[in-house]
């Protein structure tokens, strides 16, 4: 899963806000600095020019003369005049470099070197020091008689700059905050349909489909709205075909159920005739011991083989049972189900068991579903055919093999074992007993695999998981 596909939406969007304002605000405060400083810098440098340009023109005679008296007294006066200037220190010296006056005469005596200039008419601005350099040359007829060097205090630059760079930090931050909660409640409000829709979609794949409640479809917008009554005609489709599933289920187990009544009443008519014909010797010859004994033991095994056939359907089809595990006595009860279709289409069955005795598998379910198959494996065999079936567990799961010699299974047909869908097509080829048997295996955690059998049919592999104990039974068969 990528990073992308496991952020939510409501997440992603404010981050893609926060992102596009926090490099808005840097452009924007970068442009805004840069102007601020270009503004201060050129005020700056008028102001130096004007204190500079009026003390270039009241220095040219003093420091012609050498007047150092003078000239003091001219920085003296001029730092007054030009307080707005701020300057720190202003000193002027001669054509050689010497220092002539200082309006700061402890850090530049007179006679001192004033160090070399690096161009005329320079202003170097030092932030880390808080103050701004400005060298000016003294000339006369083209002839450099002097320098004037000063420093200016831009304390107060740097501080009004320092002020508007938070001041922009603090308002891009609470307009980032402002515009990542905005955009957080707008895409939350934006998605909150989709939330409703997704809820009831996964709800329907978890096999419960619930409709939209109206209300909440009233409340939602007009495109919403079409969205959520669109949704809600599927889903009432949805649950009609389930329901109506169910009762072509229901209607099509009964009618199992009758076929398979009507060739239990066609086996049970034969041994029930003897029982009839034993009545009558007893009536007549029932004074002969000897008669007697054979025709009450006729009697039991007739009684006994109509018993083992009753026994065998109730177990098979009565519902609401509490839990037990496979055993050898419900592969034995499917054998008796089966054991009059084969006989009638004279099946050559080869009927292998090789399980232990209470196995952790519903028997109920594995009953219904072998019976299904076995069933239609019958009504698939051509008269006369080979059909198989064998029983054993294969690591920690059962597994069952029905092969027949029939024509084999049609994609379609056989999607409905192995397939998540159903297709029309296959319910209306097959019927509903091969879609119950994969609901039933589904149920049981199991699956089906459709193969060619060695009889030239098809081979259906049933595998099922043991499990640690019989939880719950299936109750719908076909």
């Amino acid at each position: 899963m990528s990073l992308r596909s496991g952020i939510p939406l409501t997440v992603r969007v404010p981050l893609v806000v926060v992102l596009l304002m926090v490099v808005i605000s840097i452009g924007v405060s970068q442009l805004v600095l840069w102007r601020l400083v270009e503004t201060q810098e050129r005020q700056l440098g008028d102001l130096a020019n004007a204190y500079l340009d009026g003390l270039e023109s009241s220095l040219v005679d003093p420091v012609l003369r050498r007047d150092s008296w003078e000239v003091f007294d001219i920085l003296d006066r001029a730092r007054a005049v030009y307080a707005a200037v701020r300057p720190i220190e202003t000193t002027v010296a001669d054509a050689n470099g010497l220092v002539l006056a200082s309006s700061e005469p402890r850090s530049a005596p007179i006679g001192s070197t004033l160090p070399p200039s690096t161009a005329s008419r320079t202003m170097i601005v030092s932030e880390r020091d808080g103050v701004a350099i400005a060298d000016r040359s003294l000339m006369v007829e083209g002839r450099q008689i002097g320098r004037i060097n000063t420093r200016i205090d831009i304390s107060p630059m740097l501080a009004e700059r320092a002020e508007v760079t938070w001041y922009l930090v603090i308002s891009n931050a609470v307009l980032t905050i402002a515009l990542t909660a905005l955009g957080w409640f707008t895409v939350r409000r934006m998605v909150a349909p989709m939330n409703v829709l997704l809820r009831h979609v996964s709800a329907a794949a978890d096999g419960s489909v619930e409709p939209i409640p109206e209300t909440q479809i009233r409340s939602q917008s007009p495109e919403w709205s079409r969205l959520f009554q669109r949704y809600n005609r599927m889903a009432n489709a949805l649950s009609e075909r389930e329901l109506l599933l169910g009762r072509v289920a229901e209607e099509e187990r009964l009618a199992g159920l009758g076929k398979l009544a009507s060739s239990v009443a066609h086996e049970i008519n034969n041994p029930l005739g003897g029982i009839l014909n034993a009545v009558d010797t007893i009536r007549v010859h029932g004074d002969n011991p000897k008669v007697r004994a054979g025709a009450v033991e006729l009697v039991d095994r007739g009684l006994r083989g109509m018993r083992d056939i009753v026994r065998s359907i109730l177990n098979s089809y009565k519902e609401d049972r509490p839990a037990r595990g496979l055993t050898h006595a419900d592969f034995d009860d499917l054998l008796t189900l089966i054991t009059p279709e084969v006989r009638r289409k004279q099946i050559a069955l080869e009927w292998t068991i090789d399980i232990p005795e209470g196995m952790t598998v519903s028997a109920l379910g594995i009953r219904q579903a072998a019976l299904n198959l076995l069933l239609n494996a019958c009504k698939a065999t051509p008269r006369g055919s080979k059909l198989g079936f064998s029983a054993g567990i294969v690591g920690r799961a059962l597994e069952l093999e029905i092969s027949d010699a029939g024509p084999g299974l049609a994609t379609d047909v056989a999607e409905i074992l192995t397939g998540d869908e159903v297709s029309a097509q296959g319910v209306a080829t097959s019927g509903l007993g091969l879609w119950v048997t994969r609901r039933i295996v589904k149920d049981l955690g199991g699956s089906v695999v459709v193969g060619k059998s060695k009889h030239g049919g098809a081979k259906l592999r049933v595998i099922v998981p043991l499990v640690e104990s019989v939880s719950r039974e299936v109750a719908d068969v076909a």
